[in-house]
């Protein structure tokens, strides 16, 4: 078994470098770096010490990940091959280095022995250059991993291997999301090197028009302050609502439980889909977030009382669709959205313990509006193979249904009458299923029609100089047929 000395550069002087560092690398030893492209590589230059470099293999253009990978492979088989060797890495051996972290694992495995010494880290010298605590938080994100590491807007971030304009107009585009394009935040190359360090204070959207980006190049992002505030994370939501549920807070948001809520649940999730139906994206972003934050609201509810929390709810759902989707977390095969449907139900059915057709029919929720559950009902009923053919034999049942509701209006038996509307309800329902449309949002398109041309003809009679509640009604017809012209002239205008 071979052994890997490991040893950090620090973030570019060569006057950082410590004295047991010198002496180690004076040994005589087989001596690898990462990358040659490093101010600190002039010490090996000016005093005769040989090296190797690993810089042919990013002129490959793989992806990193396998570079690291090919590298950390590369280390253990020469360590094998001469009992000890060096590698030395920029910066902190244990500080934003993937081949260090691959190292760690072929060690723990019984392949290598690994020691690990080591140097300042650039996390000091960037610090030091933009003259910040961390005490108050900091987070170090890698930069090539923005879509994986989360930003924190309540700390400090910095932000590494940003090392070329491309991956800076990546990374401005992922903070422009969060902080807003006119964000300050400071670009520092060569923190910690003499003669070379450069900071610069600047608007985000500017962060990929400076020109000197290069592999010595990190991103400084100083926290949200409370002054003046624009922008909010889940965390700021969560301690409003804490602090409103607080002994000093709001009177009408501390008495509130699960069941007064319940309303608001409802009213929110209406008003969202209403903003979809008028395609209106500034509404249904407002009412999104009033819907976030009765999920929000019941958590905290929750767990005052013990239940649950916030991060319970968050890992409920994270785990079910990690666990429904094993197409695309597992190894599972869907050829089409059906499929995924199908095995989705039987996933379902497994975690509920649902064993019968009778129980898949009572697991439907209670509360859910009629006509929805109804179209869920008869899913889930042809879904066993209970339905018509086709959609004829649909269409005839609504027929029969009508039928025997103009028959019990005949008798004026008020509880035959209910049953019957109800029966011929269903059987519409069973349609617009047969036609893939879901008949909540169809009837609620057509409640919204009705209330738009309503107003058009309260206007028109206006108008005349007429009062609509005073008109007959086949005044009130005519005008109701000329609605239906100017709406399609409007279509027409679009």
């Amino acid at each position: 078994m071979g052994k890997i000395i490991v040893i950090g550069l620090g973030p570019g002087d060569p006057d950082l470098l410590t004295i047991g560092t010198i002496k180690i690398l004076k040994r005589g030893h087989k001596i690898y770096l990462r990358t040659e492209k490093h101010p600190t590589v002039s010490f090996f230059h000016e005093n005769n010490i040989k090296f190797e470099s690993y810089d042919f293999m990013y002129e490959r253009g793989e992806d990193f990940d396998i570079i690291y990978e090919d590298i950390a492979k590369d280390l253990v088989k020469k360590s094998k091959e001469h009992g000890i060797i060096i590698y030395c890495i920029p910066g902190h051996p244990l500080v934003a280095e993937k081949t260090v972290s691959l190292l760690t694992k072929y060690r723990d495995k019984g392949e290598v022995k690994l020691q690990i010494h080591s140097g300042v880290s650039f996390i000091d010298s960037v610090i030091n250059a933009v003259e910040k605590d961390p005490i108050s938080g900091m987070k170090i994100v890698d930069g090539l991993n923005l879509n994986v590491q989360s930003i924190d807007i309540n700390v400090d971030n910095i932000i590494t291997q940003v090392y070329n304009r491309i991956i800076a107009s990546e990374v401005k585009l992922k903070l422009m999301e969060v902080y807003g394009d006119e964000y300050q935040i400071y670009v520092i190359r060569a923190a910690g090197v003499p003669g070379e360090e450069k900071i610069v204070k600047i608007p985000l959207y500017e962060l990929d028009r400076i020109e000197w980006i290069d592999y010595l190049t990190s991103i400084y992002v100083p926290k949200i302050n409370d002054e003046n505030r624009t922008r909010y994370d889940l965390n700021n939501l969560i301690n409003i609502m804490q602090r409103l549920r607080s002994k000093e807070g709001c009177p009408w948001d501390v008495k509130q439980t699960h069941q007064s809520l319940r309303e608001y649940v409802l009213e929110e999730a209406y008003e969202v889909v209403d903003a979809i139906d008028r395609d209106d994206m500034d509404a249904l972003a407002e009412e999104l977030g009033d819907l976030l934050l009765q999920v929000v609201f019941h958590s905290q509810i929750g767990k005052e009382e013990g239940y649950f929390n916030i991060w319970d709810v968050i890992s409920s759902i994270c785990s079910k669709l990690i666990n429904r989707h094993p197409h695309v977390f597992g190894e599972l095969n869907c050829k089409d959205s059906e499929e995924v449907m199908i095995n989705w139900n039987k996933i379902k059915d497994k975690e509920k313990n649902i064993k019968s057709h009778s129980q898949r029919l009572e697991s439907i929720t209670k509360g859910l509006p009629a006509l929805v559950k109804s179209f869920k009902l008869q899913q889930k009923a042809a879904d066993i193979g209970f339905d018509w053919p086709d959609v004829n034999g649909a269409l005839e049942k609504v027929k029969e249904e009508l039928q025997e509701v103009i028959i019990e209006l005949e008798d004026n038996d008020k509880d035959r009458i209910e049953e019957e509307i109800g029966d011929l309800l269903f059987a519409v329902v069973n349609v617009s299923r047969f036609l893939k449309v879901n008949p909540e949002i169809a009837l609620n398109k057509t409640i919204n029609k009705f209330v738009d041309r309503f107003k058009i003809m309260e206007d028109m009679s206006r108008e005349m100089g007429k009062d609509l509640q005073l008109m007959t009604l086949e005044e009130m017809d005519e005008l109701w047929e000329k609605t239906k012209i100017h709406k399609n002239k409007k279509i027409d205008k679009k």
